[in-house]
């Protein structure tokens, strides 16, 4: 091979150099491009990683507020259904008093539509404007009491107002309200109840008191009329005198049979002699209102199971009744009916008066306590004759037809099979 002058090879030595050295610097670049890269490669799956590990994070984090979110719902849900299914009605106010919420009860008590009460043009003063003018400004978890009138009668509504903290928008106001009108009618009644009885107590107290010096008084009566026999002059103030002192024992009789209803002592009498002595003993009340008792005694003893005094007083209360319910001239017929056939005999007492009857409406309430046509009268004579006979195991039982008259039937139990005869 030829060798270069000496003069070339001189100029080549530094571009040989150069060579060296630009191979050396990109040899070291792409060492260093090599290490970055490498470097980049590891960041980049450290990064793929955390990426990773952030999307499984971020989807559990989705996954529990997705249950959070259906749970919430189902919470709330669960509670709609509970104040839905409230007995006590709710309202809901927003801070402008718009209605947000009312459920069924509180339509109901309010007589109001649901979809019309919850419509933006439902507003407090038209709604329930009364209510909350009544309720005091700064009064807050005590009931208080409202009367709203009802299409049929008034109600009394108890109304307890509380305030529940909204998120942005201020303060709601709620409403509850309980229907309070059957425990005031219950209350009520139990007052009045109270003030019976204890009115029933005083009855009963005075009934006692009275019965003692009346019975004298009787006596005395009695007396005056057996020894003024022969002065025809004061047998009518004697009658009078008599008759007021039965009537008044017969009024004061019926309070102690009716407020005191001890079991009657049966025993078997004589009912045909028992009737004798009530027709004796009702013929001066009778006189004095110038009436007439007919009375056929049958030719028959009648045994019967009874408790005299009572049994008597129960003839009385009908003896009364048909007193006043004939005018002067009218007779009460008083009838023993004697019924041998059948299983087992029977015998009825019939009272027939000739008075102006008893309407046909009244018929099922005339042996109601209280319930009374006379005035005056306190209403206790039929209720206690029923009383009285139903104790002794026997039946009544009323016809009457307005203006002709009005008869009741007595059946008490006899005795035994053979008590008739």
């Amino acid at each position: 091979m030829q060798s270069l002058p000496v003069d070339r090879q001189k100029k080549l030595v530094p571009l040989v150099g150069s060579a060296r050295s630009a191979r050396r610097a990109l040899a070291a670049a792409f060492a260093s491009f090599t290490q970055t890269a490498g470097t980049l490669e590891t960041t980049y799956t450290k990064l793929q990683a955390e990426v990773g590990r952030l999307r499984n994070e971020l989807e559990k984090k989705n996954r529990s507020l997705a249950q959070s979110l259906e749970e919430n719902q189902r919470m709330r849900a669960y509670l709609a259904s509970i104040v839905e299914g409230m007995p006590c009605g709710v309202l809901v106010f927003d801070p402008r008093m718009s209605l947000r919420m009312i459920n069924p009860a509180a339509s109901r008590l309010l007589n109001v539509d649901r979809e019309e009460a919850s419509s933006p043009g439902a507003s407090v003063p038209r709604l329930l404007g009364p209510l909350l003018a009544a309720l005091p400004k700064e009064d807050f978890g005590h009931e208080q009491e409202w009367v709203m009138e009802g299409p049929e009668a008034e109600r009394t509504i108890g109304v307890t107002r509380a305030w529940v903290k909204a998120p942005g928008s201020g303060d709601d106001a709620i409403l509850i309200l309980r229907d309070l009108t059957e425990a005031k009618q219950l209350e009520h009644e139990r007052e009045v109840s109270r003030r019976t009885q204890a009115l029933a107590e005083v009855a009963t107290l005075l009934a006692h008191e009275v019965r003692n010096p009346l019975g004298s008084l009787e006596l005395f009566a009695g007396l005056l009329a057996d020894a003024l026999a022969n002065q025809a002059e004061v047998q009518p103030w004697i009658n009078h005198v008599q008759a007021g002192l039965r009537s008044l024992a017969a009024t004061v009789n019926n309070v102690l049979h009716f407020h005191s209803q001890p079991a009657p002592q049966l025993l078997p009498i004589d009912l045909v002699r028992l009737l004798g002595e009530t027709v004796e003993f009702l013929r001066p009340l009778a006189q004095q209102k110038e009436m007439r008792i007919e009375w056929q005694e049958p030719s028959d003893r009648v045994s019967i199971l009874a408790d005299p005094p009572r049994l008597q007083q129960a003839f009385f209360n009908l003896a009364l009744n048909a007193f006043r319910a004939m005018c002067p001239g009218g007779t009460l017929s008083v009838r023993v009916n004697q019924r041998p056939g059948g299983p087992r005999p029977t015998i009825a007492v019939t009272l027939a008066d000739q008075g102006v009857g008893i309407r046909p409406e009244n018929l099922e309430k005339i042996f109601d306590v209280g319930f009374t046509t006379q005035c005056g009268s306190p209403g206790l004579g039929l209720a206690v004759t029923r009383t009285v006979i139903e104790q002794h195991g026997g039946t009544i039982r009323v016809e009457s037809v307005e203006g002709q008259g009005t008869t009741f039937t007595l059946t008490p139990p006899l005795a035994d099979k053979q008590a008739i005869g």
